[in-house]
């Protein structure tokens, strides 16, 4: 197979150049030898890494669980039952995820219908909630 350039990599994978160096730094990508030009020779399996990398993202895996599920896979004593733990868990942090998308949703349209929207935004009913909330809230440096 023939090496390819960064460019062709970021095209096969559907990600711009700066995220494959950016997945490099962070190591969930091997940097590839490179030319006596500089320029670098990935082989075709980093396509397939970087796909892999974009598909657990839209899962919701972090960068760092990603890292781990890629080492995962190359460890002889890693067995389904622990990732499918790991998938479990992701699960349950996604649930949580929505119930609070939930609650923030019904906490804005409470604060939507109470605005009439008409008069001067220093009055506005929902400007208003957020900094009695912030009120609330003990700031840094704030004895109180």
């Amino acid at each position: 197979m023939k090496p390819l350039s960064i460019g062709e990599v970021a095209r096969r994978a559907e990600v711009g150049i700066e995220t494959i160096r950016f997945y490099e730094r962070e190591g969930l990508v091997a940097e590839p030898p490179r030319r006596k030009s500089g320029y670098r020779q990935y082989p075709e399996d980093a396509v397939f890494r970087i796909q892999f990398i974009k598909r657990a993202k839209d899962l919701g895996f972090s960068l760092k669980e990603i890292k781990d599920l890629l080492f995962l896979r190359i460890d002889p004593k890693m067995t389904c039952a622990e990732i499918q733990e790991r998938a479990q868990s992701k699960i349950q942090d996604v649930e949580e995820k929505i119930r609070a998308l939930q609650r923030m949703r019904k906490a804005l349209r409470k604060l939507a219908a109470e605005c009439p929207g008409e008069g001067p935004a220093s009055e506005c009913p929902v400007l208003e909630a957020l900094e009695a909330g912030l009120a609330n809230r003990k700031r840094p440096g704030n004895s109180c």
